[in-house]
């Protein structure tokens, strides 16, 4: 999701380790992949396609690596979040209904739980489920595109019955999530604090043992995904940039690109490729007007991908 970030917040400089820094124009493997999107985020590699929702359009919509692309849902409003149980069915979130949505292998539409029980407003900018089939909703706790004040935001839990729950509070801003591929650890994106926070996932689905994974200096994190190495990348609107990180803040590489990059997923025959969905950034106000800027940047990465599903 789109912010102006930091708000309140100090700045801190961008902890170094064994740094590596790639120009996004000149970057071995890197290659666009799309363009003329109006507002491209939350790409997921499946069925050996990257999936990902134009925002703008309302549309959510699988390309191959040659950049055949194909509308696989339309929505009705945005945010427009999806991700898959693990017996295949898609989950989308209805943001405008305030509903997680599953769709039917005979291609009808059900709702799989009501956030609106959970807060208000319902959560709707993320969705991320795990193996067991428990879906994670979270939502920032106002509404930036309509120039609200911020107010603090939530996880919400949709477990496979469908009952629903609040499971983490007080979140400054939550974008980005994954949770581990042995489903024991819940990482989520705090624009606001500049963090990586982390969760254990208990046996029924709860949220417990909060704690910092990374604290990101000046980084300002949005969408992430994590590697087999344990490392997550984290995509970063206003510096204009992904960044991999090891837990505790170390940065491990950087790839800049001339546009705000929202989101990012491992995937590709090896899972070693990083897909960036990118648009140049002017505030919420605008963020649906004039001609689109939006793209799907693909870069080899240094190690291959790791998760659900």
């Amino acid at each position: 999701m789109s912010f102006e970030a930091g708000r309140g917040l100090m700045s801190k400089p961008l902890r170094k380790g064994a740094l590596m820094t790639f120009d996004a124009v000149r970057a071995p493997g890197r290659r666009t992949l799309l363009d003329g999107l109006v507002f491209g985020e939350q790409p997921r590699w499946h069925e050996d396609r990257l999936w990902f929702s134009d925002w703008g359009r309302k549309e959510v919509m699988a390309v191959d690596l040659n950049g055949e692309r194909e509308v696989m849902l339309r929505g009705s409003s945005f945010p427009l979040c999806v991700d898959w149980l693990p017996d295949g069915r898609l989950l989308f979130v209805s943001a405008a209904e305030g509903l997680l949505r599953r769709r039917e292998p005979n291609g009808s539409l059900v709702v799989h739980g009501d956030l609106r029980r959970a807060s208000d407003p319902p959560a709707g900018n993320e969705l991320v489920v795990d193996g067991r089939g428990n879906a994670y909703v979270n939502g920032g706790g106002f509404n930036l595109a309509a120039g609200e004040p911020f107010a603090p935001g939530v996880i919400t839990l949709v477990t496979p019955d469908g009952s629903v729950r609040r499971v983490a509070d007080g979140l400054a801003f939550p974008n980005g999530m994954l949770v581990t591929a042995d489903n024991s650890t819940l990482i989520v994106a705090e624009s606001y604090a500049k963090r990586l926070t982390a969760f254990d996932i208990a046996d029924d689905g709860d949220l417990v043992n909060r704690r910092m994974w990374a604290d990101l200096g000046d980084g300002v994190p949005d969408g992430i995904c994590l590697d087999v190495d344990g490392a997550v990348w984290y995509a970063d609107v206003p510096n204009k940039r992904c960044v991999r990180v090891r837990e505790g803040g170390e940065a491990l590489a950087t790839i800049e690109l001339d546009r705000g990059c929202f989101a990012c997923a491992l995937g590709g025959p090896n899972r070693r490729t990083l897909f960036v969905t990118a648009t140049e950034w002017n505030g919420p106000e605008t963020m649906f007007e004039g001609a689109p800027t939006g793209q799907v940047v693909i870069i080899d990465a240094p190690a291959a991908g790791a998760g659900y599903p």
